[in-house]
């Protein structure tokens, strides 16, 4: 019998947010009355203008697209202010994280990133025989934001890949540009990598820039949040020639579908789709936080630049996995921190912001838990 190597003996597997229908099956509640807060979705739904372009193309599913996705690169190129050859696209980012893992890092070197953090970072890591390094803040736990300097005196020579998430999941806090910076001249033997998925939230152009002043950075972003095409699988990083022609060398000959390409495309001018959903994360961010202040069980952790946040369990009498399930109960979905983030523990939940009914029904629920 054949064995996988060391790193996926007893591998360990991403736990995305539950889905309505299994909810609404398990505990009788209708899906028009739950809350789906625990997967970070658009809650205006698609970009009008990517779904156009997605239906405009079905005629053409029997051609192959460009092995590099070639349109949607000129196209992200341009509105970013990159050539194409300084574009790579991938099946949503977590396509674009296993190469740069492959690429990156040698087998048995380190791959830094916060803890807690986006698990796909260290479950990556694992997988592929390298060694995932968490490092984790002791000073800031009323936001959980990183601590750079913590965080810079981590890096060691043999780490490889440095990652960086702004905003931060799952706390949602924000670094800024300097602290940015300090990270990147701090890692001349890495490859940092900006993750900024959720960067349309911050209300900011974010630091996509910094990619043509570094030649040992790339930034990632994703179609799945502000644009909302989550079920269509679209991601791109930007970074030099160099790391590029690295990526491309282990991308899968044709990682990106037609209706894929088109929808990108077609999402990046869409502009009142995304403005229209940033708002209302904003204005519903601020309703929540208020409404949070009803509550003496369960505090909502300040500082948040993104579509979520953490809620932090005050009562001592019960933790994360009883509140998730008490809220699965009511109808409520969020994730519970110590499934969903390692290191996050017993203490913490993570919910999304979304419309003014689903945070209401969130404050609801949690006063409503014994």
């Amino acid at each position: 019998m054949q064995h996988a190597h060391a790193g996926l003996e007893n591998p360990e597997y991403y736990v995305p947010g539950l889905p309505v229908d299994y909810v609404a099956s398990r505990y009788g509640i209708p899906q028009s009355e739950i809350a789906k807060l625990g997967s970070a979705e658009n809650p205006h739904g698609t970009s009008p203008l990517a779904k156009t372009a997605v239906e405009a193309c079905l005629n053409d599913l029997h051609l192959y697209p460009s092995w590099t996705a070639d349109p949607l690169r000129e196209k992200i190129a341009s509105t970013y202010g990159f050539q194409a050859e300084e574009v790579i696209c991938g099946a949503g980012e977590t396509e674009i994280l296993s190469l740069i893992t492959r690429a990156f890092c040698p087998p048995g070197d380190k791959i830094q990133m916060p803890g807690p953090c986006f698990p796909i970072y260290h479950l990556f890591a694992e997988a592929e025989g390298r060694t995932p390094v968490l490092v984790h803040s002791a000073t800031n736990p009323e936001t959980m934001a990183l601590e750079v300097d913590t965080y810079i005196n981590a890096i060691d020579e043999d780490t490889r890949v440095v990652y960086v998430t702004n905003p931060h999941s799952p706390s949602g806090t924000w670094l800024t540009e300097a602290e940015v910076r300090r990270i990147i001249e701090a890692s001349p033997n890495a490859l940092v990598v900006l993750d900024e998925a959720y960067v349309h939230y911050s209300d900011t152009e974010g630091y996509i820039h910094l990619a043509s002043e570094y030649q040992n950075l790339a930034v990632l972003r994703t179609f799945s949040k502000a644009f909302g095409l989550a079920g269509l699988r679209i991601g791109f990083g930007v970074a030099s020639k160099q790391i590029i022609n690295a990526l491309l060398a282990v991308k899968p000959t044709w990682n990106m579908g037609q209706l894929q390409i088109a929808g990108g495309i077609a999402a990046l001018d869409d502009h009142a789709h995304v403005e229209r959903t940033v708002q209302t994360i904003i204005e519903n961010r601020d309703y929540v936080q208020n409404r949070f202040g009803e509550l003496d069980r369960f505090r909502m952790v300040e500082g948040s630049r993104s579509n979520f946040f953490l809620i932090e369990i005050l009562d001592p009498d019960t933790d994360s996995t009883k509140v998730f399930e008490g809220l699965l109960e009511r109808g409520v979905i969020v994730k519970d921190g110590s499934v969903s983030f390692r290191g996050l523990q017993d203490r913490f939940l993570r919910s999304d912001v979304n419309l003014k009914p689903h945070m209401d029904r969130l404050i609801d629920a949690l006063a409503d838990l014994p």
